[in-house]
């Protein structure tokens, strides 16, 4: 019996519990005498003390990670860092740009931006790509859009018709900060050790941070067609290839990029035949031979005061007596003839080639076999190229008398820019605008030539 008493009392201690801390707490809160004055302002100077010390704390974190040094910590922005601290931008916070201008919008990007957090841990979009473009609120914090031509005074660029036009600045300015890593493919996982402040001149140049004059002739020929591309946000921000996936811009910030059905069935040679005539084209309007149903004029003197067509381009047939020139100051010619200056996207790069080759441009040595490849792969040498020369178009008088034209060895590397001297092989990609070649006719060889 005693062994049953003992028993039931431990099971009478076990239910009468004592209540938790916050009932405790409820209960004593509601046993002050809130009628007494004192305690009334007790209550109040709590109740500062905790708003202040929760809005310093909440101000404090958002600082915190507004903070440049902040993004620093992640790997995955170590490319998105690096450029930043290098570009013109580097004196002010990421959030001057990337946020737009407000109290309430820092707050809700700041809760917006958790989601960062989320795929930091389950592994972030590779590559990181910009879905949200920066606003023209954000840049108007600091720019002016009065005006009229370059700190150089050279290019010619009316920023307030552009915004009149509601042209985002960041259509032509989207390189600024970030030197366009994206469009260049070296921002995916693979690269992020070689991020350093050590490499960053030889991985950014101004020609990544400065508007691309391929931005303004893709922007001009579209509008010379009726369109007015800008209007798809989806236009100035790099192609997103997480389009089912994390990193997708909602439908309710911007209109998806549409896709040409036809064009997604071609094969990579065709799409790549069809850029070509397509910049081939530009380019024949810079040069003022194609004329019709032009809109904006694509013509040097159109956005530049300074750099213009050079003199020696301006002699009587200068167009079929440059290919020595060309040889012995290619690198000139390529300062304004390259295909980068000519399309908006830039091709893709190899970050360790960018890092081996470094910084420094290369000297130049004069040799025609580079002339030959570059004047039938660029596409401004190329679209003139690939005419027939006027001085080969009575084919039967020219076949019986070019051998003139062709007698020494650096003539004979003249007409090799279009013509190859042997068959190509089938695997041999063919550069050359025309199948004609020299041991069709001359199948024993001919001097003054070396084999």
């Amino acid at each position: 019996m005693k062994f049953w008493k003992r028993k039931q009392k431990v099971q009478t201690e076990e239910t009468e519990k004592k209540p938790g801390l916050f009932r405790r707490l409820w209960r004593k809160f509601r046993g002050i005498d809130w009628k007494n004055p004192v305690n009334r302002w007790k209550l109040l100077f709590a109740s500062l003390f905790a708003v202040i010390a929760f809005s310093g704390t909440l101000w404090g974190a958002i600082a915190f990670t507004s903070n440049p040094e902040f993004c620093s910590w992640c790997h995955e922005m170590a490319p998105e860092y690096v450029t930043f601290e290098v570009s013109a931008h580097s004196e002010i916070k990421c959030t001057q740009c990337h946020i737009e201008p407000g109290a309430v919008n820092l707050v809700t990007h700041k809760i917006h931006s958790l989601k960062e957090v989320y795929y930091h841990i389950v592994g972030p979009p590779d590559p990181i790509v910009q879905t949200i473009a920066v606003t023209d609120e954000s840049c108007m914090q600091c720019h002016s859009e009065n005006r009229l031509v370059s700190a150089t005074g050279d290019l010619i660029v009316n920023h307030s018709e552009h915004i009149q036009e509601d042209i985002p600045c960041i259509t032509c300015h989207s390189g600024v900060a970030h030197a366009k890593v994206v469009e260049r493919g070296i921002n995916d996982s693979t690269t992020y050790d070689y991020w350093t402040m050590e490499n960053a001149d030889k991985l950014v140049n101004d020609s990544y941070m400065r508007p691309n004059m391929g931005s303004c002739i893709d922007c001009h020929d579209e509008v010379n067609k009726g369109n007015r591309p800008w209007e798809d946000i989806q236009y100035s921000l790099p192609e997103n290839p997480h389009k089912d996936g994390h990193g997708k811009q909602d439908d309710d910030h911007a209109k998806a990029a549409t896709i040409d059905t036809a064009a997604s069935n071609l094969t990579d040679a065709e799409k790549e035949t069809n850029e070509k005539k397509k910049v081939q084209g530009i380019i024949l309007q810079a040069l003022g031979k194609q004329t019709e149903d032009v809109k904006v004029s694509m013509e040097c003197s159109t956005c530049h005061m300074e750099v213009g067509i050079p003199d020696n381009h301006q002699e009587i047939n200068w167009d079929k007596n440059h290919g020595t020139d060309a040889i012995q100051q290619l690198d000139e010619c390529i300062d304004c003839h390259q295909d980068s200056k000519w399309v908006k996207h830039f091709a893709k790069e190899e970050i360790t080639s960018l890092i081996d080759a470094g910084a420094k441009r290369t000297e130049y040595n004069p040799d025609p076999a580079i002339a030959k490849i570059e004047s039938r792969e660029n596409n401004f040498c190329s679209s003139c190229h690939s005419s027939r020369p006027e001085s080969h178009l009575e084919s039967d008088v020219w076949l019986t008398a070019h051998a003139d034209d062709a007698k020494s060895k650096q003539q004979k590397e003249q007409c090799f820019i279009c013509h190859d001297q042997a068959k190509p092989s089938a695997t041999t990609k063919l550069t050359a605008p025309t199948d004609v070649y020299c041991e069709q006719c001359h199948r024993t060889g001919f001097s003054g030539l070396k084999q």
